[in-house]
């Protein structure tokens, strides 16, 4: 009945944070873009005028598939990444759903859907209304999504799913998230019942009850509708491997989420679903934020620190697919936040009370979101850093001048020998990301004063300043690649002194440390080896 949730379990998470619910008062959304083999640049759509009667191609955001095309529209703004001049950002998850209500003749995939909503939209309102209106014009190729569609004052979770094969049409339903609160997706739909009546906070498409009544899929009134229970109803694998991101993501904010845990291990059948949004216990930092995204269930029951499937340096990583058998038998990984398989990642902050082009910033790193350092992107924009956009840079071509390329070179040395190597990197990644912060409000300061003679030159200011970190970034990295090697090679620790490596009165580089395995793998070795490799006395 439903599109394989394990499938689409491989994807993303999104994080949605309310404007009083922000520490300085913004709106916060986050994206970790996740599929095997993805390889993305920061895209841009530049802003433009068309003419009546031009038409704009839709190509498949993920397979390149040619769908057709709609007509363009009169103007379109600019886009850097997943936000717009305006500081519309919009993300998504696929949760797949009913597999009968995919529908392969519409136009618009889901990916073309968000990029098309971007070029068009002063505002998350405006975004729902343009994607609404295109899938209900020119159908919808893509299964159940869940989106993110923000604005400096606005947050919202829609979702949409196709009418079925030929029907060129959409049902869905938009709700906005309170300003207090905070709110997640990861690949499972967390709509369910909804208030028709709150025309200020609700939107729906009018066939969203309708259609299942013909169906046969409910039969109650309306006002009992549940989206997800009528069209992606969770199993297993929708809670444990999805719905688990979420109860995390909250688990940082609650004292309260133990209630919800029966619910997102997945395997007891009646028990209390998580709400939608939480009001958080403190205020949350885009820092914070930053932190969820790196998130592997640390100190929870699904804490990935307590089994050999990280190996000798207990990587909180597991390699995929989710699920395995054993003697006939299906055993599973558990599904973190930080997974190595995001091709970008992206943590946004709109701010209303500064001008547009300086309000919208989009933290931005093209790979997994733990393994990088969020570099700053202005949503006004118009030039992209090289490295990420760099000539001849693909999924099958590697560059050292490409950050997703170096980022993941200096990631899959770091893997596998997690806790010997990872401190390495955290320390680059947070000392990178802490002078952002620490420049943030001087360099803002001065593109407002600018902004004030010359709106272009605050433009350009912003655009270089954005390029120079990114820049910044990927030469400080493919320093990292090139001192993890020479620091842990051969499984060894080559000492250091004041930033150097250290030589011997010869000249020789200083005999280098061997940390053998770490004392909780001793001991399960032992376990399981017994007298075998014990030695005499």
């Amino acid at each position: 009945m439903f599109v394989c949730a394990a499938g689409s379990a491989l994807a993303c998470t999104n994080f949605i944070i309310g404007k009083a619910a922000s520490a300085d008062g913004s709106v916060i959304c986050t994206y970790n873009a996740d599929d095997y083999g993805m390889f993305q640049n920061l895209c841009h759509y530049p802003a433009g005028k068309h003419a009546p009667g031009e038409m704009r191609r839709v190509v498949d955001w993920d397979t390149n598939a040619y769908h057709g095309e709609i007509p363009e529209a009169p103007e379109t703004y600019n886009v850097i990444g997943n936000i717009n001049e305006y500081q519309v950002t919009i993300g998504e998850t696929t949760y797949g759903g009913r597999e009968e209500m995919v529908d392969s003749t519409g136009i618009l995939d889901y990916g073309s859907l968000i990029y098309i909503a971007l070029q068009r939209s002063k505002s998350a309102r405006e975004a729902i209304k343009v994607m609404t209106t295109l899938v209900e014009t020119y159908g919808y190729n893509s299964e159940g999504e869940t989106f993110t569609i923000c604005d400096p004052n606005e947050a919202w979770i829609m979702e949409m799913m196709g009418m079925g094969p030929g029907s060129k049409s959409a049902v869905w339903v938009a709700i906005r998230i309170p300003d207090d609160a905070i709110c997640a997706h990861a690949n499972q739909s967390r709509i369910t019942t909804f208030n028709m009546k709150d025309k200020k906070n609700v939107m729906y498409s009018k066939d969203v009850v309708k259609y299942a009544r013909k169906m046969g899929w409910f039969s109650g009134k309306d006002a009992e509708f549940n989206w997800n229970e009528t069209y992606a109803q969770p199993d297993f694998s929708g809670r444990r491997f999805c719905e688990a991101r979420v109860w995390s993501f909250f688990n940082h904010f609650s004292d309260e989420m133990n209630r919800y845990l029966p619910y997102a291990m997945g395997k007891e059948k009646d028990c209390e679903p998580m709400p939608l949004w939480i009001i958080p216990n403190r205020k949350v930092t885009v820092q914070d934020v930053m932190a969820c995204m790196r998130d592997h269930y640390e100190g929870t029951p699904f804490a990935l620190d307590s089994d050999i499937g990280g190996g000798i340096w207990e990587m909180p990583y597991r390699p995929t697919p989710l699920t395995f058998e054993v003697d006939g038998k299906k055993y599973f990984n558990e599904r973190p936040i930080s997974t190595q398989q995001t091709g970008f990642s992206y943590v946004s902050q709109m701010r209303s009370w500064l001008p547009r082009e300086i309000g919208g910033l989009m933290w931005w790193g093209n790979d997994d979101g733990n393994m990088v350092a969020y570099t700053p992107v202005y949503c006004s924009m118009t030039k992209r850093p090289e490295c990420y956009n760099t000539p001849g840079a693909d999924e099958v071509t590697f560059s050292d001048r490409n950050a997703f390329w170096v980022c993941n070179w200096v990631a899959n040395m770091v893997y596998p020998r997690y806790s010997l190597l990872f401190p390495s990197l955290k320390t680059v990644r947070d000392s990178l990301e802490n002078s952002y912060f620490a420049n943030q409000e001087m360099v803002e300061q001065v593109a407002q004063e600018m902004y004030t003679g010359s709106p272009e030159k605050a433009v350009e200011f912003l655009n270089i300043y954005s390029v120079e970190k990114a820049q910044e970034m990927l030469a400080r990295w493919n320093a990292l690649g090139r001192y993890l090697i020479v620091k842990y090679n051969d499984m060894i620790i080559h000492p250091e002194s004041e930033g150097r490596f250290t030589r011997d009165k010869n000249g020789l580089g200083t005999r280098p440390q061997r940390p053998g395995y770490p004392e909780r793998f001793r001991r399960a070795l032992v376990k399981q080896t017994g007298t075998k490799f014990e030695c005499p006395e």
